[in-house]
This record gives C-alpha cells, sequence and structure tokens, in this order.
C-alpha cells in the first residue's frame, strides 16, 4: 500500500511503499530551507534538479545532482537547500 507523508506545510511531498527487497519514498521539494531526522539509514538519490545538502559532521553545504546520492545514519540529522523544485528518491536500510 501506498503511504503518503506531507512535511513543512506541504512543501516537501513524498510516496512511501515496501516491497520485498525494503521500503523507500519517492518524492518532490519546494524551495526552501529543511531539517531532518533519520530513524534509520538512508540513501538519497537526486532524480532532478540539485539538493544542497549538509550531512552530520560536516560544515559546509554540498551540492548534489541527478543521480548523485548521500548517505545519512540511524539517529542523525541533516540540513538541505533547494532553490528550485526537485525531485528525490530515499532508500531506508
Amino acid at each position: 500500500m501506498i503511504k503518503v507523508n506531507e512535511y513543512y506545510e506541504g512543501t516537501v511531498k513524498s510516496m512511501a511503499v515496501e516491497l520485498n527487497d525494503g521500503r523507500f519514498t519517492v518524492g518532490v521539494i519546494e524551495p526552501g530551507d529543511y531539517e531532518f531526522g533519520t530513524d534509520t539509514i538512508e540513501i538519497m538519490t537526486v532524480v532532478c534538479g540539485e539538493i544542497a545538502a549538509m550531512l552530520p559532521g560536516e560544515t559546509e553545504f554540498k551540492m548534489y545532482k541527478p543521480f548523485e546520492s548521500f548517505r545519512i545514519e540511524k539517529g542523525e540529522r541533516f540540513k538541505m537547500k533547494v532553490t528550485a523544485p526537485c525531485s528525490y528518491r530515499c532508500q531506508y536500510i
């Protein structure tokens, strides 16, 4: 079954599904500054657009473009800056 998630007053939306090989979401993000926490390991891949992310332990944002991924460990927080609408896929391990 597909589950719809909405964050930051609807500026971040995703659809989640669980398959035999794991759980993942696909979503869209409107321009803005965001901070998220993780309950599991997450691997986030940009599908279109760009996401600037500051990962745990880092002091600067790094730009991620389509088909580039970043990994966030369980129990961590990370920040994102988005300047134009974009989409992503997030795999949960």
